[in-house]
Parts: C-alpha cells; sequence; structure tokens
C-alpha cells in the first residue's frame, strides 16, 4: 500500500523535532530517559521515510517498464525478482503468455532433477535415430547429424536443446523424461503453479493453437529462475552445468542481452514463434538471470504476445524492458 504524502510529511517532521530536540538540549538535561522517549517517533518516521522512498523507486521501475510495453503494439509482460532479497515487481504479471522455447528451461531441470536421483547421468550415451530428427523444424543437432543414428552423452542433447534452442532435442528429451506432464507436473512440485506444459515441439509445430496451452505467467517464470538460483532443487554439478549452458545461450543475444553492457553475464533462454501468416508474432521472449557489476543477480522474465513490430523492433523492446531493470538495481 502507499504511504500518503502527509503520512511522509508527517513522519519527516517528527525526525526533524527529534534531531532538534537532541542537538539543543543541554548535555545535563538530555538523559536516556529523554531519548527513549522520543525513539518511538524516530523509528516510526524512520520507517514511514524509508517505505516512501522504496515504494517511489519501485513505482518508477513499475511505470518505466509500462512506457516500453506502450511501444510493443501487443501484450509485453515483465516479471522481475531482486534476487538479494526476494522483493518482486511485475507488469502484466499474472496474465497468461505462450512460452514457446522457454519452455526448455523447464524442460531441462526436470531432466537434470532425475539426473540428480541417479537415473542418468550427463555423460550416459543416448541414442538419436534418424525418426527423432524431424525436418522443417529448428535443429542444429540435425544439421550435425543429418543422418541420426548416433549414441550422443545426455550433456551434448542438453546444450543443444537450451543453449540453441534445438527443437528436436527438446523433443527427444521429453521422449526421455516421460512426456510433457512429467515436466509440468516437477514444475509444479517445486511451487511454480502459474504454469502448464502440455505440447511437443512437433505438436506446436502440427497445430499452432497448440503453443497457447504451453503458458507461463511472467511472475511465475520470475520466480522459476529465482529457484533454481537458491541452488536447492539441483546438485551443485548439475546446477553448474545448467548455469554455464544459459550463459552460453546462443539464440536471441538482441533480447535481454541487447543494450547492457557488453560482457554483461546474463544466463538465459528465449522463446520465439516466427511470424504467422496474418503478419502476426504470436511470441517472443526471453527469461534470464543478469548479473550486476557489484556481483549482485537480479531474475527478469520478458514476454511479447500478438505483436505486428518486425522482430528487430520487439527484441529491442525486451531489451529496453532488462535495461530499465539494470538501471533501477544498479542504483539502488
Amino acid at each position: 500500500m502507499k504511504p500518503s504524502t502527509l503520512a511522509i510529511l508527517s513522519a519527516k517532521a517528527q525526525v526533524n523535532r527529534y534531531l532538534l530536540t537532541v542537538i539543543h538540549s543541554k548535555p545535563t538535561d538530555y538523559t536516556k530517559t529523554n531519548a527513549l522517549k522520543f525513539l518511538p517517533i524516530y523509528l516510526v518516521g524512520t520507517f514511514f521515510l524509508f517505505w516512501g522512498s522504496a515504494w517511489s523507486q519501485t513505482n518508477e521501475l513499475r511505470q518505466r517498464l509500462q512506457r516500453v510495453a506502450a511501444t510493443t503494439q501487443g501484450m509485453l509482460g515483465v516479471g522481475i525478482v531482486d534476487l538479494s532479497n526476494g522483493d518482486t515487481v511485475s507488469v502484466n504479471g499474472q496474465g497468461r503468455f505462450a512460452m514457446q522455447s522457454v519452455y526448455k528451461f523447464h524442460l531441462a531441470l526436470a531432466v537434470l532433477s532425475e539426473v540428480d536421483k541417479g537415473k542418468w547421468a550427463l555423460e550416459q550415451k543416448i541414442k538419436v535415430t534418424k525418426k527423432d530428427l524431424l525436418p522443417n523444424t529448428w535443429s542444429p543437432l540435425r544439421e550435425k547429424y543429418p543422418n541420426g543414428e548416433v549414441e550422443l552423452p545426455l550433456r551434448e542433447i542438453l546444450e543443444y536443446t537450451v543453449a540453441q534452442s534445438d527443437n528436436n532435442g527438446c523433443d527427444i528429451l521429453f521422449r526421455l523424461v516421460g512426456g510433457t506432464k512429467v515436466v509440468d507436473k516437477y514444475i509444479k512440485s517445486i511451487g511454480i503453479n502459474e504454469v502448464n506444459i502440455v505440447g511437443t515441439e512437433e505438436e506446436m509445430h502440427a497445430d499452432d493453437r497448440v503453443q497457447f496451452d504451453n503458458w507461463s505467467t511472467p511472475r511465475s517464470a520470475a520466480k522459476l529462475l529465482a529457484v533454481f538460483h537458491q541452488k536447492k532443487v539441483l546438485s551443485k554439478n548439475s546446477w553448474d552445468f545448467l548455469w554455464n549452458t544459459l550463459v552460453g545461450t546462443t539464440t536471441g543475444p538482441r533480447k535481454l542481452k541487447g543494450v547492457l553492457p557488453q560482457g554483461t553475464i546474463v544466463a538465459h533462454k528465449t522463446g520465439y514463434s516466427g511470424v504467422n501468416k496474418q503478419g502476426v508474432i504470436t511470441a517472443t521472449n526471453d527469461i534470464g538471470i543478469v548479473q550486476l557489476p557489484n556481483g549482485k543477480r537480479f531474475a527478469i522474465a520478458v514476454f511479447l504476445n500478438n505483436t505486428t513490430l518486425p522482430e528487430a523492433e520487439c527484441d529491442r523492446a525486451i531489451a529496453e524492458a532488462a535495461k530499465v531493470a539494470w538501471d533501477y538495481f544498479l542504483g539502488k
């Protein structure tokens, strides 16, 4: 709740009176009793001043994000978590946005949780057949192994799926883990409920409507990043592997990282639908953890759905949202 201007001014006046009392009191008059008498007023006043200042800063962040959203000709949703204290800010944070390949991060978490249980190992070989490598879909994995019939370490398939957003790698992992329902159940089991994972990449390519069934809210995506960052749901080995893979993401270099200082560490996962026959980009997204020069980090999820802007302008809007957050946290 926003403190009223009158309450803030009143608190400030009380603090000033307290300080003047201390300054003008004679040493013989200013006793411990006097200090204790005014201490509650001082503490309450300080609280209101701090609360008012913090609210003003947060509100300014939200307003700047709203101005970015207004330029997108679509629906922009942003969820942000301060990873030093858990504070959150969002714009359209409860909206349901089509995730596209963002959900490959969710999938990787589910797969690595099974690795930690001993079901598989990162170096374990997985058979990839010709049938697994569907044509007419984004797949650097298929480009490298066009004929399939190879055994690849699980590590490599995960890297293709997350860092290069490989669609065939994604569906190989879905089949390995037991399907989309297994991943959906796992994500909900770690406290992320505003999400729905029901369709594979193959199913989304077969029917455009399926992409809208794979949805997340911006605030839940940011929360999932925060849960991951806490290093409680994965072993150290699995966490380090996924962190490095996210940092090494090659897709969407103009999204979250677009206007941040060169060399900024961003562990992120993108999603992109392409342009449909009506000239609409149904989903272009990026979620990630951004590291500031002082070593502190914040999680940010930016989803942009149903826009007629060119891809470059969409990327710019996502980049601007990240820069707004960067400036805010750098100035705290």
